[in-house]
């Protein structure tokens, strides 16, 4: 598969690059200036708390004995692997399409790199409402997240998705 660096999504490799990086200072900042499950009150709605995800989302599958690190890890590698595919075959003219992507990318490569390397991943936005709070969550979840609501959103173009459809089953 011969792609033009130009004329493909790849040309967004950089987005993955830039949130990748963000990614990894937030969790080296909070891992490196607070203790485990300490918690900084930012607003009335929002901490900042470190904690340890041994799952996936909603820390799923935490409770295991340790065979989900690498469950997770071949999931985003092989995630990773198909983004990359993905925006390789994407025309550059889809800049949404490809901006999810890139995302989606470098969420995969952020929890990725967590989970290989300290068998865990880093979580700290913690949101909350009342005595209620959503699951702590990091920069590399909120680019799957928003690359997602990318993707969803771009099924809805007609002749984009036309276009996407026809190249990446190519």
């Amino acid at each position: 598969m011969k792609v033009n660096f130009a004329d493909s999504g790849i040309r967004w490799i950089w987005l993955t690059l830039v949130f990748l990086v963000i990614d990894q200072v937030t969790k080296y900042w909070v891992a490196g200036s607070m203790d485990l499950y300490q918690s900084i009150k930012v607003t009335a709605f929002f901490n900042i708390t470190y904690v340890h995800n041994l799952g996936a989302a909603f820390s799923f599958l935490a409770d295991q004995a340790g065979w989900q690190r690498w469950f997770f890890a071949a999931i985003a590698t092989v995630a990773s692997v198909i983004f990359v595919i993905w925006l390789a075959k994407t025309p550059k003219e889809n800049k949404s399409l490809s901006i999810a992507f890139a995302l989606m990318l470098s969420g995969a490569l952020g929890n990725l790199f967590d989970r290989v390397l300290l068998g865990y991943v880093i979580d700290f936005l913690d949101f909350y409402v009342g005595s209620y709070h959503w699951p702590a969550f990091n920069v590399a979840d909120s680019a799957i997240f928003v690359g997602a609501a990318l993707m969803v959103l771009d099924s809805f173009k007609g002749s984009d998705k036309e276009n996407v459809a026809g190249s990446i089953n190519k």
